[in-house]
């Protein structure tokens, strides 16, 4: 089966082709980054009209480096959950005008929930029960994965998700867009235990806050005009670090699962995944997560989530709405 992915949720115009679920034959992304950066976070109109410049374009280049035409492809799996909607919109019309007029299945997918795919495209060996933790600029989610699509709720942010509180800071700090990246160098040069910036306690929940700390880290930043900025960039993530790890390890611990997937932009955080490296051989947990590029935003996830909902039966017609919001398993 060949499917073509489709993802347009914020500022990534990105299309991929897959053959049978693991094989990867074409994954273009067009960032808007740059763009972007002048005001320092993603502008929801200027995204969306960048979205229908690029997507015929980047379509085209996609099925080309897979050596294929458009008459080759089986399926077509576009994200249609969650995300700006207008973004939504440009990704979800191109499908269905591919869907449409190549007589192809049409199938939506969960932007979270694909970026835990995104790991079965580097691990064929993959058992259920597993623990998801998606985290990114905009979600923060721990969910039980019992099957492919069935999510069972585990834990979430009660505010701030992590790449938000990153891209916040370092905004405060006179960092350039996005700000986890910038940070994630910085900390590479700090001190993670100079300063004790707040660990949130939720009590026995498996939760997320980020609120707290991002203020205390503002208040710090008024207070300390001399701090070393490496040494800064290293407290603060090392606080969102603990919170993520520790949090995710009880989880696994109460629910009994072996295997732990890790996914979204902030999976990307090199200190993150020394510290998850450390916590699954410390508890004896496999915990995986996917290389740097389909940690960010990208239609290979998009493509291989749809292969495992067609196999399992599951399609849409040309009537596919799009969702700014909706949670892991919607």
């Amino acid at each position: 089966m060949i499917v073509l992915g489709i993802e347009t949720t914020c500022d990534e115009t990105s299309a991929a082709v897959l053959r049978d679920g693991t094989e990867l034959l074409s994954n273009l992304i067009s960032s808007q980054v740059e763009l972007h950066r002048q005001w320092g976070g993603v502008a929801p109109e200027v995204a969306a009209r960048h979205h229908v410049e690029a997507i015929n374009p980047i379509l085209r280049q996609a099925v080309d480096e897979a050596g294929l035409t458009f008459n080759d492809l089986d399926a077509v799996a576009v994200a249609n959950r969650p995300g700006l909607v207008g973004a939504l919109l440009v990704g979800v019309s191109a499908a269905k005008a591919l869907a449409m007029v190549y007589g192809l299945p049409l199938v939506g997918v969960n932007h979270l929930e694909a970026h835990l795919y995104a790991n079965f495209l580097e691990h064929t060996d993959l058992e259920f029960p597993m623990l998801g933790l998606v985290v990114s600029g905009g979600h923060s989610n721990l969910a039980l994965m019992t099957g492919h699509g069935e999510f069972q709720p585990v834990g979430h942010t009660v505010d701030d998700a992590p790449g938000e509180a990153f891209d916040k800071v370092a905004r405060a700090m006179g960092l350039p867009y996005p700000g986890g990246p910038v940070i994630d160098k910085l900390a590479t040069e700090g001190d993670p235990t100079a300063y004790p910036f707040p660990r949130a306690d939720l009590g026995e929940t498996f939760n997320f806050s980020f609120s707290g700390l991002k203020t205390a880290l503002l208040r710090f930043l008024s207070e300390n005009k001399d701090a070393r900025v490496e040494d800064i960039a290293a407290s603060f993530q090392e606080a969102i670090v603990d919170a993520l790890v520790n949090t995710t390890v009880r989880a696994a611990r109460a629910t009994g699962v072996e295997t732990v997937l890790v996914a979204g932009g902030v999976a990307a955080n090199r200190r993150l995944k020394a510290r998850f490296a450390e916590a699954g051989e410390r508890n004896g947990l496999r915990i995986l997560s996917p290389k740097p590029i389909l940690c960010t935003d990208n239609a290979a996830m998009i493509a291989t989530a749809g292969h495992y909902a067609l196999r399992e039966g599951r399609g849409d017609g040309l009537g596919l709405e799009t969702f700014a919001t909706a949670p892991l398993g919607s």
